[in-house]
This record gives structure tokens, sequence and C-alpha cells, in this order.
């Protein structure tokens, strides 16, 4: 037997074996140290991570309020809708999908691929991606019975907002659409795919109408796929709302506005409280509730009628000669004789220009009274004149002008009231200011702008002691002043006076509005909207976009109701022929059928209008006016 020896370099490493060794006794350590921060140090923080990912909760989505009338008549609801998603982790092709949910749908593929391209990121895949928020019940019956071949597609059943009475209240109401990332960026509550509100009281009652959501547990598996659900609270509904405003008596005056663009305001001058707001042309606000079309959205937006436009708060005119009524109080409060007469011979010179009244020939001799019964301008020139651009700003600014009247509606505009300085600020062709603008300044022309609501709260105002009151469209709203106008009573008491003669007399410009039932006042504008020189130019013969607009402000008594309504007609025309008709339609639905046909008055002068006792504010007012005549 051969036995051999081999050498010591074929031997294995002594240090081999100490080596492994020390090697799993570092992984030990580290496991044992590991387990041990995992479970000891910082055992707490994951066992509540592991509770949490073991429970999911969802929010339970909560009716929005419903939005009536003063008789609770319903304006907006909620009614079942249906929208089209998908699930992604059970979708196989993604293309293929969204462009089936196109065809089902009749959706552009580009609007369903921009949802989802939105939504993707922020959605997980176990959870619905809404691609369409609204189908009806032909597309619903198509989708449910062709969808099994298309894995990952489901319908839900969701709420959808509906306007009962469409483009009635749209710029009242405004409407709801799907939240952007700006919405969810100031609601942390809201998830994808939900609608908040955008224009009108929508959004501006957004808190008090979109409700609570509520909240449910969902336990899940590893995966996340749900295994049992507890409802931990029931959502809650969002606030009902009272309007103001009377649905009847919002479609009578817009039967009575008709096809014309423009608005009326029906107020109770007392409270503020509005009974009708309508502004035309409109638009049914139903299409916003679900995804508006390129094609839809081009087609409001390039109306040359402006339809999104809410004319009541957000256009701003020339008040015409309804501005007459703020020069008159100013007049008053400057100690001018209400009796003291001009000579109207139909024209104002000033060096080289002409002020034209819009009575060819002339009124002849005329006083304040006369004035705005007769709506002379040359008065207005003359006076307005004398009072100054200075007193007439100051003046204007104090009856509420200029300024935003409060109305609990979105992007409500303060119009213009201008001046020297806003003139040098704002026309650098031109800073400074002329005398002939004072002229146009004193009859509502030149570059004063008003919006309706404005006038219809200072004349309320004229009527209610002087208190110049927030419009209110919530009808537990409680009255608020936001300021007073700075006139005595027995200067309202004149205006108001004057107001009433210009209906009641055979001259005043506002007869057409006269009844013999009720007690009425009112004052006609019309604004030019472009310069026509010496030539006179038939309003029939000018293109649509250059013709006057038609003004009509009023007030009406009869028995315990008390009203003002504020009538303006874009490019109508002129106000006593456009507005007045209007106005007069309106009256017959509020006091009924007693309307005095404008040729059958009996002559009367113009009789002096009796002083009463001052008010209480009478100090005030006096300083003020006092210092109006140190101007």
């Amino acid at each position: 037997m051969r036995i051999v020896v081999e050498s010591d370099s074929n031997q294995p490493s002594r240090h081999g074996i100490p080596l492994l060794q020390a090697t799993a006794l570092f992984l030990l350590c580290a496991l044992v140290l590991r387990f041990w921060y995992l479970q000891v140090l910082r055992g707490e923080y994951y066992e509540k991570r592991a509770y949490a990912n073991r429970w999911k909760s969802e929010r339970i989505p909560a009716n929005r309020g419903l939005i009536s009338d003063v008789n609770g008549v319903i304006l907006a609801e909620n009614s079942p809708a249906y929208s089209v998603a998908v699930i992604l982790e059970d979708c196989g092709d993604v293309p293929a999908t969204l462009a089936q949910v196109s065809k089902w749908t009749d959706t552009s593929l580009s609007v369903i691929q921009s949802a989802y391209d939105q939504a993707k990121d922020k959605t997980k895949k176990f959870d619905p991606l809404i691609l369409v928020p609204s189908i009806d019940f032909y597309q619903l019956a198509l989708i449910e019975s062709q969808k099994v071949n298309w894995p990952g597609v489901v319908v839900l059943s969701r709420q959808r907002r509906y306007y009962t009475h469409g483009s009635l209240f749209a710029h009242v109401l405004g409407y709801v659409s799907i939240a952007s990332d700006d919405d969810h960026k100031k609601y942390a509550e809201l998830s994808i795919g939900d609608t908040v509100g955008k224009q009108g009281l929508e959004v501006i009652l957004e808190d008090r109408l979109r409700g609570r959501k509520g909240l449910s547990s969902a336990e899940v598996n590893v995966h996340g796929r749900q295994l049992l659900r507890n409802v931990q609270f029931n959502p809650g509904g969002g606030e009902n709302i009272h309007l103001s405003l009377d649905l009847n008596l919002q479609a009578a005056a817009a039967r009575a506005l008709g096809d014309n663009a423009g608005c009326v305001i029906i107020m109770e001058p007392d409270t503020g409280k509005l009974r009708a707001l309508v502004t035309a042309p409109s638009y049914d606000n139903n299409i916003f509730t679900s995804r508006l079309s390129g094609a839809e959205w081009s087609k409001l937006r390039d109306d040359l009628r402006h339809p999104l436009h809410n004319r009541v708060i957000q256009s701003v005119y020339p008040p015409g000669s309804t501005w007459k009524l703020v020069m008159a109080g100013l007049l008053l409060s400057m100690g001018v004789d209400p009796a003291e007469s001009v000579v109207c011979t139909g024209e104002v010179k000033l060096g080289n220009q002409s002020f034209r009244c819009w009575k060819r020939g002339g009124h002849g001799k005329i006083n304040m009274l006369g004035s705005i019964v007769e709506s002379c301008d040359s008065y207005f020139y003359l006076m307005g004149d004398r009072a100054g651009i200075e007193r007439i700003t100051a003046a204007a600014y104090a009856s509420g002008f200029g300024r935003l009247t409060g109305i609990n509606l979105p992007y409500e505009k303060p119009g213009l009231v201008p001046g020297k300085e806003w003139k040098m600020a704002n026309v650098a062709s031109e800073p400074y200011w002329q005398r002939g603008e004072t002229f146009n300044t004193s009859i509502g022309q030149g570059f004063t702008l008003v919006t309706p609501m404005q006038m219809a709260v200072y004349v309320g105002a004229l009527l209610n002691g002087g208190k110049l009151m927030r419009p209110l469209l919530l009808d537990a709203a409680e009255p608020e002043v936001t300021g007073q106008l700075p006139l005595l009573e027995k200067h309202r008491n004149f205006i108001v006076e004057a107001m009433r003669q210009t209906v009641d007399s055979p001259r005043g410009t506002a007869r057409r509005i006269r009844r013999s039932d009720a007690v009425i006042g009112g004052k006609t504008g019309t604004a030019q909207v472009i310069r026509l020189g010496e030539v006179r130019v038939r309003a029939g013969d000018m293109p649509y976009e250059y013709r006057d607009h038609a003004w009509m402000v009023s007030w009406g008594v009869k028995g315990g109701q008390k009203y003002v309504v504020a009538v303006m007609v874009e490019h109508g025309g002129g106000g006593s022929s456009t507005a007045g008709p209007i106005t007069a339609e309106i009256y017959e639905y509020l006091f009924g059928g007693a309307r005095i046909a404008p040729g059958r008055e009996t002559e009367f002068p113009y009789a002096p209008v009796t002083e009463r006792q001052g008010s209480a504010r009478e100090e005030e007012i006096l300083k003020a006016a006092a210092a109006w005549r140190k101007m």
C-alpha cells in the first residue's frame, strides 16, 4: 500500500473558518439589531402604520343643498346621474379603452384623453378614474350591455346638479362644474371628479351648499383590496337656501324684456331684498354641470351679445338723464333755489362747442322741477358748470356710485365717477379736465359709468329715508345699510315728487308708466354710445352697436306694496319709447291692469314741493352740504 503525503501548500487556510464564523455572527447581530430597532425602538410607530394600511378610509359624497325661490319652488336640485370610469389595474389596453368610451359616449377622444392625463397620477390603480362625468340613459344601457368585453370599465352612480328653470336664473345661481387643481388646493376634502361652484351663488355659497362628506373604513389585504366596510359617520347634506326672488315675477320681468339685451331689477326699497333680477340674453347653466365641449364653449364665448355677462352688476353704462336725479340732490344741497330758472334754446354754447338739449328748439324758461320732468339738458349743463366737477364727484361717491353695492354675487364692478385726478392718472393724451367734460358729466354722459344695480339702490334710498341698502338675494338675510345719502329729507322729497310728476305730467318723459290705481314715479334716460356731432341720426338708421342705451328707473307704491323697478336696454334707443313699455308691463303684473294710456292725462302746472321736517341726521347732512358750497 502506497501512502501519498500532500504538501502544506494544498491545505485549506486555517483563517477561513473563523472568517466565516465572524461573518455569520455579524449578520446575526445586524439582524438582531434591526429586529430590536423595528420591534422595540420603532415598534409603536410601525404598529400604527400597519394598522393604517389594514384600514382604508373613504369619503361618502354629501348631497348638495337645494336652492328655492321665496315661495319654496325649487330652482336648483340634485338629480341621479351616471359617470363612466376606468379602473387602471383591471384595464389591459388603456388607449383602446379610451377610444371605446369616446365611441360610446359621443365625446371627443381628445377630451377623454385630457381627463385621463389629468387624473391618472392622482388616482390609485384600484380606484375608479372618471372619464365622462355624465351620460344619458341610452348611453348607460349601451355601455352596460358591452362592458363585459372591456375589463376595467365601470359605471358609477352619482348626483348631478340640475337647474329647473335653466336660463331664467342662470346669472343668479351660476353653476357647478368639475373641480380644478386650484379648487383641490382650496378645498382639501374634494376628491377627483367632484364638482364645485364656479359662478353665481353656487360659488359664493359653496361652503354652505357643499355639505360635509361622510367617512367609511374598509379593511383591506396587503394588495389593497377591500374585505370589510364600516361607516364611521354618515354624510351631512348642504344647507338649503331660500332666495328672496319670486319665480313668477322673474318670469314676468323676462317676458317684458323680451328679446332685448339688457336687464330688469325689482327691489324692495326698505329692506334691499331683490324680488326679480333678470339679465338677457342668458344661457342654460345645465350645460356646465357635465364636461362642456369645446364647440359649446366657443359658441357661448364668441356670441356677440355676450350671454355669459351679468349686465346687472358686471356691465357699466353711461346713466344718461337718470343722472339728473343725483345732480338735483347736489344742487339742492348746495343751496340752489329750485324755483330759479334758465332759458333753454336747444343748445348751450361753450367757446366754439355747442352742447345740445335733446329737444330741438329748447324748452324755453324752465326751473329745476321742470328740467327733471321734461329732462332738460340745458338746465343741467349750466347748473353742473356752476357746481363744478369736484362737487359732482363728491356727491356721486356719497350717493353710492363709484363703489360696490355689496350684492352677494361675484365679479361686481364699481363703475366710474370721473374727476380731475382720475383723468390725470388715466388719460395720458389729455390729462387736464375741461369745462365741456363737466357739461357732459352733468347729464350722465362722458366718462361716467354706473351699473343698473347702483341706480336701483340709489332710487331705493330716495324712498326709504336716505339709506343705501345692500341688495339682498337671500330671504333670511337681515337688511344692511351700507351708507346714507347726503340729502335732507325735504330734498329727497323734492326729488321723489319730481319723479312722480315725471310720470303724471302730460309733458313728463315717463308718462308711459302712469296708473290710476298706484302712485308711480320714474325717470327716463337715453345714454349715447358714440358722439354724433351736429347731425341728428334716427336710431333705426344706425348700426345696432352705435345705438343709444335706454334707461327707466322708477318706484311704485300701492297699498302695502312698494317697489323699485330699474330697466336698462342695451342699444334700445329712447328710454321712454323702449324702457317705458317694459316698465309699464312689469307694473301691470305687480299691481294689476289699471294703467292709464299716455294721451288721457289732465294738464296741470308743476306744483311746488312741500317741505317736511328734517330727519334726525339733518345737522350732519347740513354740514356736508355746507362743505360742498365752500368747494
